[in-house]
C-alpha cells in the first residue's frame, strides 16, 4: 500500500512538471460608461478564451480612473486620450504611461434647438467640457466649424482665454463632461463626448459637427510605469486591437466610433 501511494505521489509530481496548472490572468480595467465598456466586454469575451479574465469597472467621471490606477485598484485603464493623461501626470504626479492606442471617440456639437450651425444667432450660448484637454479639443472643433478663431499654435492647451475672434459673440460656459447632454435643454448647443452622447440617447449622425478620422485625440491604454512590459496586459491589448474587435466596433456603432488599427 505504501509503495502504491509512493508511486502515485511520484507520478503526480512528474505530471505537474510536464503540464503545470495555469490559473487565468485576471486584469482589472477601468473605463467610463457607454461604448467604451461595451467594446471592452466584447474584447473580454475573446480574451477569456485565451486565459484572461477581464474585470471591468465603469466610472462616471474622468478623474477617478487614474486615481484608481495609481493606487493599484486597477491594472490598466482605457478612457482618456494622451493630452488628458499628460495633463493628469503633470498636475498630480502620477507614474503612469500609455502602452497602446485604442479607439477614436469623436467629440461632437449637439443641439436640441437648431439643425444646422448656420441657424446660430448672435449671442448664442454653448458649453464645453471643463477639463483642460477636452475643453481645448472642443474649442478646436468650434474653430473648425468657423465659429471662433484661436491664438496661432495654441493647440491642445487652448482655453476660452485664447479666443481671439468670436464673430457670433458666443457665450461659452464650461461644464462637467457628464452634464453636457443635459445642458442641451438650456443652451443653444454643446460639445459632447461620444460616450456621454450615446448614453444620453443622442444620435451622432444628427450632430451639427463631428470630429473626423484624422483626429489625434484617440484613447490610450494607460498603466503604471512599472507594468508597461507586463505580458498579460500586452496580450490583452493585442486581443483588443484585433480584426474581430475592429469589425464589432464598426458594425455595432455604425461607423461613429473609429479604430486606430
Amino acid at each position: 500500500m505504501k509503495r502504491t501511494l509512493k508511486f502515485a505521489g511520484a507520478a503526480l509530481a512528474i505530471l505537474s512538471l510536464i503540464a503545470p496548472a495555469k490559473a487565468s490572468d485576471v486584469i482589472r480595467i477601468g473605463t467610463t460608461a457607454g461604448p467604451y465598456a461595451e467594446i471592452l466586454r466584447y474584447a473580454g469575451d475573446l480574451a477569456s478564451k485565451q486565459g484572461i479574465t477581464l474585470k471591468i469597472t465603469e466610472f462616471t467621471d474622468y478623474t477617478v480612473p487614474n486615481v484608481a490606477l495609481s493606487q493599484d485598484d486597477l491594472d490598466i485603464n482605457l478612457f482618456q486620450h494622451q493630452p488628458y493623461l499628460d495633463n493628469q501626470i503633470a498636475q498630480r504626479g502620477y507614474d503612469l504611461v500609455s502602452i497602446a492606442k485604442g479607439i477614436i471617440v469623436p467629440i461632437g456639437l449637439y443641439s436640441n434647438k437648431i439643425n444646422n450651425l448656420s441657424e446660430l444667432k448672435t449671442g448664442a450660448s454653448a458649453a464645453i467640457p471643463n477639463d483642460p484637454s477636452n475643453g481645448a479639443r472642443a474649442l478646436q472643433l468650434f474653430e473648425k466649424a468657423g465659429l471662433i478663431k484661436l491664438k496661432p499654435d495654441v493647440g491642445i492647451k487652448a482655453t476660452i482665454a485664447d479666443i481671439i475672434d468670436n464673430p457670433k459673440r458666443l457665450k461659452i460656459v464650461e461644464l462637467d463632461a457628464a452634464q453636457l447632454p443635459r445642458s442641451l435643454n438650456d443652451l443653444d448647443f454643446s460639445a459632447v463626448n461620444l460616450n456621454y452622447a450615446l448614453s444620453a440617447g443622442l444620435d451622432p449622425k444628427k450632430a451639427l459637427l463631428l470630429e473626423s478620422a484624422d483626429s489625434n485625440w484617440n484613447l490610450v491604454f494607460a498603466v503604471r510605469a512599472k507594468n508597461k512590459d507586463n505580458a498579460a496586459l500586452k496580450k490583452f491589448v493585442e486581443i483588443y486591437r484585433s480584426p474581430e474587435v475592429k469589425e464589432f466596433t464598426e458594425k455595432r456603432f455604425n461607423g461613429t466610433i473609429l479604430t486606430t488599427w
